[in-house]
């Protein structure tokens, strides 16, 4: 274990995750890395669980990977090799990923890791104070986490580039502009708003909001051809479910739906 770094707390359905490294800059060495995998890997498989909040302890969000301590993995052409039951935060291999949707609430330094963290999240809240960057060009190698594949996906070609190469800074204006986080807010408040927005989600008929991440991300990964191809056989199941009659009912009764995952 990382000895606290990675800081695990259940609060309803939602799971809190920070990291805390704080006399580091929330840098992270392998450890917190596997230690983070098995975070999301709690999620993942824990049926009660129905949203994560991903979020850092101190003043920033993290200064980015100690080089030093993955430069083993990394010439050898690997990433640390992960322990079972967990999930890559990362989001690499897309037949193992998180199923269930990740907010993140981000301030100060976010460097390399960070960014490609919040590329690999569904809802993202950003304090004011908040510095993205994709800085390995200015470190002599280049980002490997998927920072090349998703960034452009967010915020177009010519902005990726622009960020990409230069290892230039994007702020939080800037950041809300290219649609690279969905709100920003005071310092020290964008904690509470992703876990308003976390806990919304969390309240929603889970088996709908898995299948909505799940058909989302097929259209993104697999194409529009794909992802319209499963639309209703994935429905039909949802169908057949407590939850769907639930919706309905709540619906005819004018009341708040209270949903079981079932």
């Amino acid at each position: 274990m990382s000895e606290g770094k990675i800081t695990v707390e259940v609060e309803g359905h939602v799971l809190l995750i920070g990291i805390k490294r704080t006399d580091k800059l929330n840098a992270f060495d392998v450890e917190m890395y596997r230690d983070l995998a098995r975070a999301y890997g709690k999620l993942h498989h824990t049926r009660d669980l129905r949203c994560g909040l991903l979020f850092a302890h101190g003043e920033h969000f993290t200064a980015g990977l100690e080089l030093i301590k993955w430069a083993g993995s990394f010439g050898e052409g690997n990433f640390p090799e992960l322990p079972e039951g967990s999930i890559d935060p990362m989001g690499l291999d897309e037949d193992n990923r998180l199923a269930k949707p990740m907010v993140m609430a981000a301030q100060g330094i976010c460097f390399t890791i960070g960014l490609e963290l919040l590329l690999a999240t569904d809802v993202r809240v950003a304090a004011k104070d908040v510095r993205f960057g994709q800085i390995e060009v200015k470190r002599g190698i280049y980002p490997v986490g998927g920072a090349t594949v998703r960034l452009f996906e967010e915020v177009g070609w010519g902005n990726a580039m622009r960020y990409l190469l230069t290892g230039d800074e994007i702020h939080a204006e800037e950041a809300l502009r290219l649609g690279l986080v969905q709100e920003i807010t005071e310092p020290g408040e964008q904690y509470g708003r992703a876990l308003e927005l976390a806990n919304r989600i969390a309240k929603q008929a889970p088996l709908a909001v898995q299948t909505s991440l799940l058909s989302a991300r097929r259209a993104r990964v697999d194409g529009t051809r794909k992802a319209i191809s499963r639309l209703l056989p994935d429905l039909m199941p949802i169908m057949q479910s407590q939850d769907a009659l639930e919706g309905l009912q709540s619906f005819k009764e004018r009341r708040e739906a209270d949903f079981k995952g079932e």
